[in-house]
């Protein structure tokens, strides 16, 4: 009897123990099977590595991609003076340097197992040239050595990439202090008081889309996509809007704009007012016929024979002061030649190129880079005659205008 009670009492002290060696041999087991795994499938990466490479070795006249030649970017551009390189890209080599800087980490690819990757400065290169040429796809790729979706993507990512880093960086809306320096501007070169921005139109020439074709042709028999821009008195845009049809008014596409929307209602329009001649004018800017009068928008009398000469000193006083807007939109037109030629792309794609080159635009005009003006863009597409509004006269916008009217012919 006692030895059948030390029996149990060893049984009830090895079976734990033995639990336990069996529970570690069981995940001993288990980590050196998964060893063995990892191994294994380290081993199975390793060779098929090298069995790409020695396909790659054996098959060298048999390629997926087309050959091309990269000569000249890798030759022949490293070798272009400062002034042949600004010629060519419409920038400075250190204006393309700061933009590839703030792209790169949007921009960027990585390699693969198959082929390297384009660098970013050859990216942003391509679509550059694309802006500033407004050549064909095929053209740039054989320039620059890629295939045609290659810089299609360029172009594409590129836009992106300026919409998304470098626009609110360089076109944003001013606040109160910045409206209050905007004013100055153009009271010293143009003795216009309060006024901080001119406001115009211009037409983008398109292929026509497949949907509602007719809503996009102009007055002039082409279709085109209307740029509404609003610049400064150093002729830098800080609102541009790109898209609506090219039937529509200018007055329309203003009351579909974010500046409607915004200055209508700004309480910084409301500060920093001026009494001229007995009336209190706040900022406002200086737009054609064919815009609606307003307290912040100012526009020329109508062209008539039943002008007044106070009524023409104040036009001639308004038109001086809005050639800003013309001369913004020459230089434009002048950099980025592809906004003259009908590009067959997609309508989002023209509108993000369109407000892409706003942008380059600004960064150009703030580094001082030359811009020559090469050609008019009368000769490619004449732009489509402003539709005049027809007064219909806003209290407000009328006494402030009366105001103008009045200091003008004082001076």
């Amino acid at each position: 009897m006692m030895e059948d009670n030390n029996f149990e009492g060893m049984l009830q002290v090895l079976l734990p123990i033995l639990r336990n060696h069996i529970s570690f041999q069981s995940l001993l087991v288990k980590r050196l099977m998964s060893a063995h795994l990892d191994c294994y499938r380290q081993r199975t990466r390793s060779r098929k590595q090298v069995l790409l490479r020695m396909m790659a070795r054996s098959r060298s006249s048999v390629s997926w991609t087309q050959p091309t030649s990269q000569h000249w970017w890798e030759s022949v551009v490293p070798d272009f003076s400062p002034r042949q390189f600004e010629k060519t890209f419409r920038m400075s080599q250190e204006t393309f340097e700061y933009i590839c800087t703030q792209v790169k980490h949007v921009m960027e690819k990585k390699n693969t197992n198959y082929r390297l990757c384009v660098p970013v400065q050859k990216r942003v290169a391509i679509a550059v040239w694309k802006l500033a040429t407004g050549d064909e796809y095929r053209t740039i790729s054989r320039l620059f050595g890629v295939g045609l979706s290659t810089v299609f993507n360029c172009v594409q990512d590129f836009c992106k990439a300026v919409t998304r880093v470098l626009r609110p960086v360089h076109m944003r809306f001013p606040d109160a202090e910045k409206l209050v320096e905007m004013a100055s501007l153009f009271q010293d070169r143009w003795g216009v008081p309060q006024c901080v921005s001119a406001i115009d139109s211009h037409h983008l020439p398109i292929m026509p889309p497949k949907e509602y074709p007719q809503d996009y042709r102009n007055n002039k028999g082409w279709h085109s996509v209307i740029l509404q821009a609003v610049v400064d008195g150093n002729g830098r845009f800080w609102n541009a809007m790109v898209g609506a049809a090219g039937r529509m008014s200018d007055a329309r596409v203003l009351r579909q704009s974010y500046v409607w929307d915004t200055l209508r209602d700004t309480e910084a329009l409301s500060k920093h007012k001026e009494i001229i001649s007995g009336c209190e004018v706040g900022p406002y800017m200086i737009g054609d016929s064919a815009y609606p009068l307003q307290k912040w928008i100012m526009k020329p009398f109508t062209q008539s024979a039943d002008l007044t000469p106070e009524q023409c000193t104040f036009n001639h006083r308004l038109s001086c002061a809005s050639s800003v807007v013309e001369t913004s939109f020459r230089r434009l037109k002048g950099r980025w030649r592809c906004l003259l030629k009908r590009n067959n792309c997609t309508l989002e794609l023209v509108n993000n190129m369109a407000v892409t080159c706003c942008v380059l635009h600004n960064i150009c005009e703030e580094r001082g880079d030359i811009c020559s003006v090469e050609h008019q863009d009368r000769h490619l597409n004449v732009q489509p005659r402003a539709q005049v509004l027809r007064e219909r006269a806003d209290p407000e916008g009328a006494e402030v205008r009366g105001a103008l009217m009045d200091y003008f012919n004082l001076l």
